[in-house]
């Protein structure tokens, strides 16, 4: 496997990401295409179809290519005819269903723990689609992608369909889903991510240049492949996203649900991705200081010293982890007289949150953090870096890479490599 190599392919919101990497894990090769460069319709599959096409030729394939992974954004659907011709729009993993009935209906027989409840549940998009339509089959933006490339639309991956009601824990479509008036004929098969499954059509192969026997491997979530490309790999690795909110994401032996707390886990192989997201994060801060601020000021801080008041960063009411109270408040008074003091003490502030989560998880069941890895925007803060290694007291480890993309592609070489022992 001295040659061989793998392609990610992450479908995101905006656009088509995609990389090459050999089988240690470097990249060879990148290429992205926007979303609005054929056209403005994001709900249209045929434009995520042609930003994966546009990738696909970008990359100017010229190596021995094995095996092809997607990703995807979390909990989109759409509806396809038989030869995989969508008959409407997808649905959007940030659509909202305003149709009481069946938000109500899967409500009375979805378990507690189930990750499809509310109006912006995949399974409640998935239901509306069978509405003035017959659809042959509802599936995943992953699904439809990888069944363009092999031809057929009826797989799907663990991660893909945990929010339109697949149990993880039980590996089947449950029983109730028909309860909660979804057609079960209408869904795809399941099978773990990362499980080589098809081959790539001949015709595909050879317009991308792939090589004649290259597979596809059942991919995951954009989410769960952005934990994976960080290089996190064994259990107790933890993943914190320091975005417009501040995402906890740990590696476990056991699955985690604990709707209480937003907590819920992706099956990967046999293990589990959980945790949780916190209202506090970049939004925050954003609301205070500019980016150029914020670097100024941290260059002011010792983030040795102890801060001068403890602050919970909110700037609204309502929090979801590692509390759970609509009506949680926040504190970011009083505020010190210098600008680098106040940013001080909401640093320390989130630090803390970040503590407190994991800390959550622990007492829901995970094991202690092995290892912790930064991505978004806040760890390129090397103050508050500083500041979260005193208070999480964890091996903070470098990031392998921070896209989406990479992670598929991980996902792929390891499904071939284990396939080939």
């Amino acid at each position: 496997m001295t040659s061989a190599y793998f392609i990610g392919i992450d479908v995101g919101t905006s656009g088509v990401r995609a990389v090459i990497i050999d089988t240690k894990g470097n990249v060879v090769k990148t290429a992205k295409s926007l979303m609005s460069a054929h056209g403005d319709n994001r709900r249209d599959p045929m434009v995520w179809w042609a930003a994966t096409d546009d990738v696909l030729k970008r990359l100017n394939i010229d190596v021995d290519i094995k095996a092809v992974c997607i990703d995807a954004t979390s909990g989109t659907v759409l509806p396809i005819e038989r030869d995989g011709t969508p008959i409407a729009d997808a649905l959007m993993y940030n659509d909202s269903i305003d149709d009481n009935a069946i938000i109500g209906r899967i409500s009375e027989v979805a378990p507690a723990t189930s990750a499809v409840h509310g109006s912006s549940s995949a399974l409640a998009r998935a239901v509306s689609l069978q509405v003035g339509g017959r659809p042959y089959r509802i599936i995943h933006q992953a699904d439809w992608i990888a069944g363009m490339l092999c031809g057929q639309f009826d797989i799907s991956d663990e991660s893909n369909s945990l929010k339109t009601g697949y149990d993880p824990v039980a590996r089947c479509w449950p029983a109730w889903l028909a309860e909660a008036g979804l057609e079960p004929q209408l869904l795809p098969q399941v099978i773990p991510a990362g499980t080589p499954h098809r081959q790539i059509q001949s015709s595909v192969a050879k317009k991308y240049k792939l090589a004649t026997d290259a597979v596809l491997v059942a991919g995951v979530t954009d989410g769960c492949a952005s934990f994976l490309a960080t290089g996190a790999a064994e259990t107790g690795d933890c993943v914190t996203a320091l975005g417009s909110t501040i995402t906890m994401k740990m590696l476990c032996d056991q699955p985690l649900f604990e709707p209480n707390y937003g907590v819920y886990s992706h099956r990967i192989g046999d293990r589990w991705l959980a945790g949780g997201a916190s209202n506090s994060g970049g939004n925050v801060l954003a609301h205070f200081f500019s980016d150029e601020k914020i670097v100024q000021l941290s260059s002011a801080i010792d983030p040795t010293a102890a801060v001068s008041h403890d602050y919970y960063p909110l700037l609204s009411p309502g929090e979801r982890f590692p509390h759970n109270d609509a009506q949680w408040q926040g504190c970011i008074t009083p505020r010190p007289e210098a600008d680098e003091d106040f940013l001080h003490c909401l640093l320390a502030g989130m630090a803390d949150i970040e503590a407190l989560g994991y800390q959550r998880l622990r007492e829901l069941g995970a094991p202690a953090i092995r290892s912790m890895r930064t991505v978004g925007g806040g760890a390129a803060n090397d103050v508050w870096s500083e500041i979260r290694k005193q208070t999480l007291s964890a091996r903070f480890a470098p990031s392998l890479s921070t896209e989406a993309a990479v992670g598929a592609a991980l996902l792929a070489r390891d499904a071939i490599s284990t396939s080939a022992c």
